[in-house]
């Protein structure tokens, strides 16, 4: 048939070829539809920066709040500033800093589901946004103002390079600028580092600066955008222990609790380290060995 309209010579075989290859043309040169940035689909999204899409995230990775171990006042502090701002209420930006497995990352995805288990309607929104999407925050911002959503804007393992210069848009959009943070917005960020930049940064700007004072003032400023500064520290070898307790009760890994602290204390000294992290990897391998499968 397409052969037969090729070698017709009838103007109207050709103008429907025409009026074809045109409809194609505009069909490929039509712009995208919007995404739908709604926030109407779940409760978790992630910031999809090149398509400005709020990306929903069907299954979350998170674990239950009561596997969390040695972290009782921070997650406490957490909890309470997480609810005011949940509640409609004033509340801090927070930073999450310190020892690496300790469950930063894990406590802010605990405390965003504990506290939509309270309400039936799942108002409180958890966005995360890639480190490496940082510039584009102001155009987030602007489009999370108009939600009628509280939300809390997270970024995992944050911090910047020496010859990184986004953290600039990251404290415009904080605190900066002429409008500021939403109001319905709060960010939570994680990081090994309290200060976000590292060391030798601020040193090179105190040796070769004019005003050392100015300089460093520049850098470290970016963490007082967060009001709250919780730190995370390295477990001891009881908080190890009663992590991977708390696991094994949990999935129901049926093993004697002698031989399950010695074995995990053996998977500690290999790793050389003691977190929550180690316990879960811990936890994983057992399982595996007993032929089960787990996971958060």
């Amino acid at each position: 048939m397409i052969l037969e309209q090729l070698l017709s010579k009838d103007p109207i075989d050709i103008l429907n070829r025409k009026l074809d290859i045109i409809a194609e043309i505009l069909a490929r040169s039509a712009p995208a539809p919007a995404p739908d940035n709604s926030l109407e689909i779940t409760d978790v999204y992630v910031w999809q920066a090149e398509l400005k899409w709020l990306q929903p995230v069907e299954k979350v990775n998170r674990v239950d709040m009561k596997l969390l171990k040695g972290i009782d006042r921070v997650r406490d502090i957490l909890v309470e500033n997480t609810t005011k701002f949940a509640s409609g209420y004033s509340a801090n930006n927070a930073l999450l800093w310190g020892a690496r497995g300790m469950g930063k990352s894990s406590l802010v995805k605990a405390v965003h589901a504990a506290i939509n288990k309270l309400s039936d309607k799942s108002e409180l929104k958890l966005i995360e946004i890639h480190r490496e999407d940082i510039e584009s925050l102001p155009q987030l911002m602007m489009l999370l103002r108009k939600q009628p959503f509280r939300i809390i804007l997270f970024c995992d393992d944050l911090s910047f390079d020496s010859d990184d210069t986004s953290y600039k848009s990251l404290k415009a959009a904080l605190d900066g600028g002429v409008e500021g943070r939403p109001g319905n917005v709060v960010f939570y960020a994680t990081s090994n580092r309290r200060h976000l930049l590292p060391r030798d940064m601020i040193d090179n700007e105190r040796s070769t600066a004019i005003s050392p004072g100015e300089a460093v003032e520049e850098k470290v400023s970016l963490s007082d955008r967060f009001g709250l500064w919780l730190g995370f520290h390295k477990c001891s070898q009881d908080e190890y222990l009663a992590m991977v307790m708390g696991y094994a009760s949990y999935f129901g890994i049926d093993i004697d609790k002698m031989e399950l602290r010695k074995q995990s204390l053996e998977w500690a000294t290999t790793r050389g380290s003691r977190s929550g992290r180690v316990a879960w990897q811990f936890i994983q391998d057992l399982a595996g060995s007993l032929g089960k499968s787990i996971e958060k």
